[in-house]
């Protein structure tokens, strides 16, 4: 046993141990409950009424126990059991006790009927290799163990074969294995159904061979990182739930995937338990990033984030930096663009920078405030927003109230809740959209998927102390799942029942659940929790209180639903659920619900000038806003608005589950039940308690309680009665008698209750436990026979131990009496004498001897007259053998001419034969043909459907933003209310100002010294009045903005108006196509079904029509002139069909230029009824002429004889051409409408894209005035920018002249190494050089520094100046802000020099380290190019040693070929045998009649005698003889009648032994008959499995050998790669150095810079302009230096990605030539199963020259029946003919169709290639099929040798074929009424294009009437606008007061700048 067999396999030595099963039976073993063990065993002792006395069996402790608490233990045969629906006591302590057992022998996977339970192990096992996969690959469930390879093979075998979709459901505990067993379901479906594994279809991928199957795996690795997070339980928990549906083509390989997922727990990201992470993502990132990533990402330490609550949490045995590398690695493989990738960072960077914004509460209020708002400017960045903007949208967020917005501060809770709300909202829709990311990628594939296989991975029933809104969601998920399953357990239930013909009441256990799915998802009457839940999320003020109020109110009566009599804290209410009582708290149910988020903030990332975040936030429109949360929108008005527009949580989740179980339910389901076995994570250990609460959870004890109500345990009739007969002795009589019979007999004498059992037709039922009580008896029965065994046995040992006792008493008395005697005799001399003298007396001997003499002469009398005697009978027998000998010559003689008549039979057998399986490839292509239609209509549906779904989509889409423009509208008609009411304010300020002004010239003597602050005033007033200009010019552009963005809406809009009528129109012809062509497929089916009848008929036909192939040859000379006749009437045909076809193409031009109108739709109408009419008559005429034909063939073929298997055959062809004429008059008809469907498609794409055109040209005239804008921006720009670049480019030439100058010192160090080991010294060197160089930097800073500090206090003095000196007080503010902004870029240029000098520093190292990398990378790779040769040396010696294998095959072919003779001849040997006992049978009969008459004769002689004596005694002559001799005489009568009677018993006897001889030898040869029968059934049996298994070797052996040709042109392609790599690696290191050096003279350069930048530092400053573009022109330097980097390290990786391939490679080939030395051992199988296949097929030949010689005969005795038949076939020949004249006339239009049927299929054809393998797959079997049944037509031949049953088969065909042309007339007449359907559907048609166009006309009036509307509005705001500009003219004086104007101006900020709302 292998170390995988120990987990696979139960060793069943110790399961069957006899003594176990007496122990169980003796001690009435039982299960008793257990707080420490769930259930312990004991036996029991006493009962006393309810209660039992109980012995434990460990403890041996005595119990009392309620009689319901004990359950019965089942026998020990089912310890271990695989499947526990076998166990016959169905209780929960058996079911723990098998899963206990199996668990502790380390077998993790039990089956429990539908279900396989998996139990966690905690540590690898060895059963997922790739042998393992290879084991269970194509076996059925019940021939393996279970495991998940089991469940998923028998789900891909039987989607293959049923072509039925699957579904694997995975569910458990946390920890429980549930992604494991995913990730190994997935692994297996790889690895079995890998596209890579055959030739690559040109047409049907874009990938690679076996890319998709990779992506496939790496999509798992992602969904991980960003999905699963470290918990108490778990270590890589998976926070949601997945349904991952693998799609399968026609040949079953994988095809594409999509994942959908469920309830992912966001509130992680922003909080964790104890001793528990966040998902993994956000450590990998925090670790594994590189500095570059740092800094781009503005990544912190892990204690930094208050998000992570517990800080870094390690996981033991797992590397985060790994981990993230594979995770890149993963994006990689599934082809996410690196955008994207730093896209998702970025957002997890946001979501933690989140967690960091703090706020505080004010002093005096609530409201909440920012004092440090770094973290907002982080999160700002990263996501791309403005922070002013995304701070005032957390603080005080624009929250609606009625028709107006006002702003609302939010207090610190509010502000925090919100900023909560945001993080998990974000990470859930970066969540979204990586799941749809890899469903794109999964989803390349053109090739169509056929069938899929679902797996869910999803959490089980989940029961806390208190349970919240989640666990209703994951509890209500499972009730749903459970109901599928105990639907489909008792429907397989139901099923078996009917196969057994048991009557069986249904019961749906499905709807014991309904009630707790009705009272969580019931809608209305009463409405359920969900819907409950919904309601109160609409109304403003409710709460969780009154929700729960609600819900007792509505839902307190139901049967499932309980308020607990807790604490009010505790929880709200409970609900009854199947795995038990589940209390829950309603606390933030309404919340959780409708997910609030800040639309403030959602609007702000939806416009986000980030592409991924905009993308992200797209449906901003769905979400529920702060105002719906608020409570401040009181009036009804704020709902009406958005209802309809967010959906709920509940909903939302209620909606997928729905889509989920329709999924399910469409498929045929596989349960996977993962149990975890203990919390603390160790191997070996079980909770009893544990496993059974999940046990119940996930529906296990469920199922088996279901299982209890039917009859679980069912055994086989023969098991049944070879187990229990003992306890039914004689209830079945002696002899032969069906099993079901005897079964009956046995339970009647058992006095079985009736409901315990039902009796199937293979088996019987019982129900639970019957079979235990039945076991009990056995034991019971078996203990008392062998009692009474061994009593007997002693009694014999006993007994014969005393009678040899007794025999040695009598033999010791013996002994002693002979010892007394001899020592009384010893000493007496007579007795000496006497011994001594008897030796030597021979007299006495004389006449022994001569007596002895006499005797010997006796014998040899006797022997010498037996010897004549036995001479005669041989001289007798050999004439008569002499005689048999002639007759059997003569018997040979005419045998041997038979067999040559049979041998010509065969011959023309195998022609017929040929012809047969012509026609049968004719049908097969055909139905390929069909098939590949069916296929491609079904693919255009599915398209079709697509893009319906699209088109609504995208209505939906439109629809929603046209509402949100008319929010929008309103909202701007009431900012423009408000902007006349300020311009009215401003019109009093404006007033009042001017009366100031008057008072002010009147007070100007007054006040002289304070008029420099009045001129300030007034400056400052004209600042305003320009600002408030400038906001009237911005809300102009946005009006006309909004104008051209709703004049495009109006486009847009017809566009798809016109759209969606067109595919309106489309839908419904697709409709009517679609149920047409269902319609066909099912009399395809039907004509399917017939087909293969006739086929059938046409193999029982053929033994007749065999004999008459030779008289066809006389007919061949009028067939000939038939033809000429058909050829005639073909060219006329043909003719005919060009007129047609000239027709056709104008009926196409006519239809092409009248489509626009219906009156030109009505002219085509009648034409092509005109044309049809014209047809008919054309049919009717040629059917006419037809007639004609046949009138004279009937004449010519009535007198012939000979024609009537010629008659038969074209009957058959008719049959054939028929059928091929109404496919194609079927397949014309589908054409006309594709080509009408695609000539429609034409029209309205056109229309399509002249809108669009039209489109187009709008949007870029618009672009084009945009344009014009902007280019006079950026010329302005350009003007500005022009100086610097005259300066830079002056700059960059010196650098581009020194950069060549660098490049050819470059070029001579590339010369050698050692000149890089003396480079690498130098740079040492400089390293040296540059850190004093900094430290000198660092001094020039504190310099600078103190200059700064000069400066600022130059600075102060001017200010004070300023107050003395006004004019200079403006010129010298310019003057220190332009040398401010001067040594602040000096500054930061000086900071950022350092830090280049630094990483320039870093980099050189890393480059070493890199250089020294790739030295070894090279080294080895050339090894592993070594090893690889070796390998391929080894595999070569392989295949010549296979070549060799070969030949010794063949050798042993041809022994077992002569081994096969031997056979024959011995089986002919046997024969002869028999033959020869026959002859002596009848020769001993014939004896035997000879003896009778012989006995006869003597007895009439012996009369006569006796009537002589009687005379002779009576009459007394005195002259007569003497009473002496009368008396002699009469002795002498007497001597001879002894004689007699002696002789006639002897005759007697030799009569009765021939008798015995003869009934011997008949029972022998039955006996043999019998057995040889039976030997040829089973030889025939195994020669057919062998052929089945040995063909199967065969295709898996070619399968190999083209793996390993492929493998090892891979390998010499993977050689080359290796070399081309190795190259690339040099030339890369050469760049490397090339780099390095350019690195260094730049690093000498840029000193030398710095010492310029110094100086000049010291100078004045006008050089520090100089120093600016010099700090410039060094980051371009810098960033070009780090782009070189960046393509370094780019390199690296991908030479070290060609390093894991290589390594990949030579693991791949050593796996290979591993499993080549197991494929040998199965070639040698093979071959010794093809040498019994080659001695079976000899004895089938021998089987088919006896039955070719009993067909010969049977043939015969025929040929008199059919002069019977002749009569009947004229009748039959005139139907034929009819029939053919219709086939001509249907092959005309064949003919015609034909042609556009082969354009057709030249486009077809190569995209169904995978379809045609599949249907030459089916060709085969249909072959293995057809020569099945023609063995089994041989065998029922020798069965049938009457001659009466073959004529009545011959006169049933003749009405079958009556029949037959009955039909034909059906199906013409069925033609005639589908043209007419045909004809109504187009009017019909017509009709609704009419609808249609009336419709268009409606809407078009409605866009008109818009468009006006629209008009009107304009010129209301064109108004408004000259209203506004009338009264700017006043805006010249505002107030005095600055503060005031300074509100002001902020407040229009806040106006100007606030963000628009969005409708939700």
């Amino acid at each position: 046993m292998s170390a995988a067999d120990k987990f696979l396999y139960v060793d069943r030595n110790v399961v069957n141990n006899p003594l176990a099963q007496a122990d169980w039976a003796t001690k009435k073993l039982v299960w008793v409950p257990s707080e420490r063990l769930g259930f312990e065993a004991g036996s029991v002792k006493e009962e006393r009424g309810d209660e039992c006395v109980v012995e434990l069996a460990d403890s041996g402790k005595k119990i009392k126990v309620n009689k319901d608490d004990i359950q019965k233990m089942n026998p020990p045969k089912f310890s271990k059991v695989e499947d526990m629906a076998e166990l016959t006591c169905l209780n929960e302590a058996s079911v723990l006790h098998n899963l206990k057992e199996r668990y502790y022998s380390g077998l993790i996977y039990t089956y429990s009927g539908l279900f396989c339970v998996v139990i966690n192990p905690y540590k690898n096992l060895p059963i997922y290799s790739e042998e393992i996969v290879e084991m269970y690959k194509g076996k059925k469930r019940h021939e393996m163990p279970p495991h998940i390879y089991a469940i998923t093979d028998t789900a891909y075998r039987s989607m293959m074969q049923d072509r039925e979709d699957q579904s694997i459901l995975c569910t458990g505990e946390s920890g429980a294995g549930k992604t494991e067993n995913t990730k190994k379901v997935i692994q297996y479906l790889a690895h079995v159904a890998s596209s890579h594994k055959t030739k690559k279809d040109q047409n049907s991928s874009i990938l690679s061979h076996g890319e998709l199957e990779k992506q496939l795996l790496q999509a798992n690795p992602i969904l991980e990182a960003f999905g699963n997070a470290k918990t108490v339980k778990n270590d890589n928990s998976s926070r949601f739930g997945k349904f991952i549906r693998i799609n399968f083509d026609v040949n079953g390989y994988i095809v594409g995937a999509n994942i959908e997922t469920y309830l992912l727990e966001k509130s992680r990201a922003i909080r964790q338990a104890k001793d528990e992470r966040t998902f993994h993502i956000f450590y990998y990132l925090l670790t594994g990033a590189g500095d570059k990533l740092r800094n781009e990402l503005l990544l912190e330490n892990y204690n930094n984030y208050r998000f992570l609550s517990n800080g870094n949490v390690t996981i033991p045995g797992q590397q985060d930096k790994d981990l993230f590398t594979e995770t890149l690695e993963a994006f990689r493989i599934m082809s996410i663009p690196e955008e994207e990738q730093i896209g998702l960072l970025k957002v997890v960077a946001s979501v933690l920078q989140l967690g960091n914004m703090t706020f505080k509460k004010e002093r005096h209020t609530d409201q909440a405030s920012m004092p440090d708002n770094t973290a907002a400017q982080k999160v700002s960045h990263l996501m791309g927003m403005n922070v002013t903007d995304f701070t005032r949208a957390i603080l005080s967020p624009r929250i609606k109230v009625g028709r107006d917005y006002v702003q609302k501060a939010q207090t610190q809770e509010q502000a925090e809740f919100a900023v909560e709300a945001l993080a998990k909202a974000t990470y859930e829709r970066m969540f979204r959209w990586l799941v749809m990311r890899i469903n794109k990628a999964l989803d390349k594939t053109k090739r169509q998927g056929a069938s899929f296989i679902g797996i869910l991975d999803i959490a089980g029933f989940e029961i806390f102390e208190l349970n919240s809104f989640e666990q209703l969601c994951i509890n209500y998920t499972n009730e749903k799942l459970q109901q599928l399953f105990n639907h489909t357990m008792f429907i397989l239930e139901q099923e078996e029942y009917q196969r057994e013909g048991i009557e069986w009441s249904f019961i749906d256990f499905g709807l014991d659940l309904q009630p707790c799915i009705d009272l969580i998802e019931k809608p209305a009457n009463p409405p359920g929790i969900l819907a409950l839940l919904d309601e109160e999320c609409w109304f403003p003020k409710a709460t969780d209180k009154s929700f729960v109020e609600k819900v007792l109110q509505e839902q307190g009566t139901h049967p499932k639903f309980f308020k607990p009599k807790k604490l009010k804290d505790e929880a709200d209410f409970s609900v009854i659920h199947y795995a038990g009582k589940v209390d829950y708290k309603a606390d933030e149910w309404l919340m959780k619900n409708m997910d609030p988020l800040n639309d403030n903030v959602a609007s702000l990332l939806n416009q986000s000038t980030d592409k991924f975040v905009s993308e992200l936030w797209r449906d901003v429109d769905r979400i529920v806003g702060l105002d719906k949360v608020s409570g401040m929108s009181d009036m009804p008005g704020a709902f009406k608005t958005r209802k309809g527009m967010f959906r709920t949580v509940g909903q939302l989740y209620k909606e997928q589950l729905s889509k989920l179980m329709a999924t399910l339910r469409n498929t045929n389901p596989n349960f996977v039940r993962c149990i975890i076995p203990n919390h603390e994570k160790k191997a070996g250990k079980l909770d009893p308690h544990l496993v059974l609460d999940q046990l119940r959870c996930n529906g296990v004890l469920e199922g088996i309680r279901i299982c209890r109500q039917g009859f679980p345990n069912r055994i086989v009739f023969q098991e049944f009665r070879q187990r229990y007969e003992i306890l039914t002795p004689n209830s079945i009589p002696k002899g032969f008698m069906d099993g079901k019979q005897a079964c009956v007999l046995m339970i009647k004498s058992l006095e079985l209750d009736p409901n315990l059992y039902r009796i199937g037709q293979s088996k019987v039922f019982f129900r639970a436990g019957v079979l235990a009580h039945l076991e009990e008896e056995r034991d019971m029965k078996i203990t008392d026979i062998i009692i009474s065994f061994q009593a007997w046995c002693r009694g014999y040992v006993a007994r014969k131990a005393f009678t040899r006792r007794q025999q040695q008493l009598t033999a010791m008395k013996v002994i002693q009496r002979n010892c007394a005697a001899y020592l009384k005799l010893r000493n007496w001399q007579w007795w000496r004498l006497f011994t001594k003298v008897k030796p030597l007396l021979q007299v006495s001997r004389q006449e022994e001897e001569m007596q002895a003499k006499d005797d010997e002469l006796f014998k040899v009398k006797e022997k010498h007259l037996y010897a004549e005697q036995q001479l005669q009978e041989m001289e007798q027998k050999q004439s008569q053998l002499n005689a048999e000998k002639m007759a059997l010559q003569e018997q040979l003689q005419a045998e041997t001419e038979l067999c040559a008549e049979a041998e010509e039979m065969r011959a023309r057998l195998a022609a017929k034969k040929q012809e047969l399986e012509e026609i049968l490839h004719d049908l097969e292509a055909r139905v390929e043909e069909e098939e590949e239609r069916a296929s491609q209509l079904l693919s255009d549906k599915k398209k079709m459907q697509q893009n319906i779904s699209d088109l609504e989509q995208q209505l939906d889409e439109e629809e929603a933003a046209r509402q949100k423009l008319q929010l929008e509208k309103v909202t701007i008609e009431a900012k423009m209310k408000k902007i006349e009411e300020d311009v009215m304010v401003l019109d009093d300020q404006n007033h009042k100002l001017m009366k100031e002004k008057k008072l002010m010239e009147e007070r100007i003597s007054e006040f002289t010294t304070n008029l420099a602050e009045e001129e300030e005033k007034s400056k400052s007033l004209q600042k305003l009045k320009n600002k408030h200009e400038a906001m009237i010019t911005d809300l102009e552009d946005r009006l006309r903005r909004e104008e051209k963005q709703r004049q495009e809406l109006e486009k847009n809009r017809r566009k798809l108006d016109g759209d969606f009528n067109e595919i309106h129109d489309q839908i419904a012809e697709l409709q009517a196509q679609i149920a047409e062509l269902r319609a066909q497929l099912a009399k395809k089916e039907e004509e399917l079904q017939a087909a293969l009848a006739r086929i059938e008929e046409e193999a029982a036909q053929k033994n007749l029509a065999q004999k008459k192939i030779r008289e066809m040859e006389a007919q061949l000379s009028e067939l000939q002139e038939d033809l000429e006749l058909e050829r005639q009437a073909r060219t006329k045909a043909e003719k005919h069909r060009r007129d047609l076809g000239e027709e056709l193409e104008a009926l196409k031009t006519e239809l092409e230029d009248t489509l626009d109108s219906t009156a030109a739709q009505q002219e085509l109408r009648a034409k092509r009824e005109t044309e049809v009419t014209h047809l008919k008559k054309t049919l009717e005429e040629e059917a006419k002429v037809h007639e004609l034909q046949l009138a004279e063939m009937r004449q010519k073929h009535s007198q012939a004889f000979d024609e009537l298997n010629e008659q038969l055959e074209q009957a058959k062809r008719n049959k054939v051409s028929m059928e091929k004429a109404k496919q194609a008059l079927e397949s014309e008809r589908n054409e006309l409408a594709i080509e009408m469907q695609t000539l429609m498609q034409g029209k309205g794409e056109s229309e399509h894209r002249r809108k669009k055109a039209e489109g187009q040209v709008q949007e870029l005239l618009v672009k084009h005035s945009e344009s014009e804008r902007q280019r006079l921006e950026q010329a302005e720009k350009i003007a500005k920018l022009q100086a610097e670049l005259d300066n830079v480019t002056g700059l960059l030439n010196d650098v581009e002249s020194k950069s060549i100058k660098a490049t050819k010192d470059c070029s001579a160090v590339e010369s050698s190494l050692r000149d890089v080991q003396e480079l690498l010294q130098e740079e040492t060197r400089q390293k040296l050089a540059n850190s004093t160089r900094l430290r000198q930097l660092e001094d020039e800073q504190h310099n600078l520094r103190e200059q700064l500090e000069e400066e600022e206090e130059a600075k102060r003095n001017v200010e004070k100046q300023l107050q003395t000196v006004q004019a200079q007080l403006l010129e010298m503010k310019k003057k220190v802000e332009q040398d401010s902004g001067c040594l602040e870029a000096a500054e930061e240029g000086k900071k950022r020099l350092q830090r280049d000098m630094e990483a320039l520093s870093l980099r050189l190292e890393e480059k070493c380290s890199a250089y020294e990398k790739l030295d070894k990378t090279k080294t080895r790779v050339q090894q592993e190019l070594d090893d690889l040769l070796v390998d391929q040396d080894h595999l070569r010696q392989i295949v010549s040693n296979l070549e060799k294998k070969q030949k010794k095959f063949d050798q042993m072919l041809a022994e077992e070929k002569t081994i096969s003779a031997r056979y024959a001849e011995e089986r002919d040997r046997a024969e002869a045998e028999a033959r020869e006992k026959d002859t002596r049978a009848l020769a001993l009969t014939r004896e035997l009649d000879s003896l009778m008459d012989t006995k006869e004769e003597l007895d009439r002689n012996n009369k006569l005698l006796r009537a002589e004596m009687e005379d002779l005694v009576s009459s007394k002559d005195d002259v007569g003889k003497s009473v002496h001799e009368l008396e002699k005489s009469k002795r002498a009568m007497e001597q001879q009648l002894e004689e007699m009677k002696t002789q006639l018993e002897e005759l007697e006897d030799e009569l009765q032994a021939t008798e015995d001889a003869k009934l011997r030898l008949e029972v022998n040869m039955q006996a043999m008959k019998a057995q040889y029968e039976r030997d040829l059934a089973g030889r025939d049996e195994m020669g057919e499995e062998k052929k089945r298994s040995l063909v199967k070797q065969v295709r898996e052996m070619e399968m190999e050998l083209e793996d390993e040709r492929k493998q090892r042109s891979a390998a010499v392609a993977g050689r080359k790669k290796l070399e081309l790599d190795l190259k690339e690696l040099e030339a890369g290191i050469d760049m490397a150095n090339k780099n390095r050096d350019e690195a260094l003279k730049q690093l000498k350069k840029l000193q030398a810079q710095m010492k310029d930048l110094i100086r000049e530092l010291d100078d004045t400053r006008m050089s520090r302009e100089e120093i600016l573009a010099q700090s410039k022109e060094t980051e371009k330097k810098l960033k070009g230096m780090e782009a070189d980097m960046l393509q370094m390290q780019e390199e690296l990786a991908a030479a070290e990605r060609v390093k894991r391939q290589a390594q990949q490679e030579r693991d791949e080939l050593q796996d290979e030539i591993n499993g080549q030395a197991s494929k040998n051992a199965l070639v040698a199988e093979e071959k010794r199963r093809l040498e019994a296949r080659i001695a079976q097929l000899e004895e089938e030949l021998e089987e088919e020259q006896c039955n070719t010689e009993l067909t010969n005969d049977r043939l015969k005795k025929a040929m008199l029946q059919t002069d019977q038949m002749n009569v009947e076939l004229t009748a039959e020949r005139s139907t034929c003919q009819r029939v053919e004249g219709a086939r001509c006339q249907l092959e005309r239009q064949n003919k015609e169709l034909k042609l556009k049927l082969q354009e057709l299929e030249g486009t077809v054809k190569s995209k169904y290639k995978a379809n045609m393998a599949a249907l030459e797959a089916k060709i085969a079997q249909l072959e293995e099929q057809l020569d099945m049944e023609t063995r089994e037509r041989q065998g029922a031949t020798k069965l049938v040798r009457r001659t009466e049953k073959k004529l009545k088969e011959v006169i049933l065909q003749v009405d079958d074929e009556r029949r037959n042309t009955e039909q034909y007339k059906d199906q013409v007449d069925k033609a005639n009424s589908r043209m007419k359907q045909l004809k109504r559907q187009l009017e019909e048609a017509e009709e609704e294009a009419q609808r249609a166009n009336a419709n268009r006309r409606k809407l078009q009036r409605e866009l008109e009437d818009a468009t006006e509307s629209a008009d009107a509005m304009n010129r209301e705001v064109s108004t408004l606008k000259s209203k506004l500009r009338r009264n700017d003219l006043p805006f010249t004086v505002r107030r005095t007061v600055p503060r005031t104007g300074i509100e002001s101006d902020e407040e229009s900020e806040a106006k100007s700048e606030a963000p628009e709302p969005k409708p939700e």
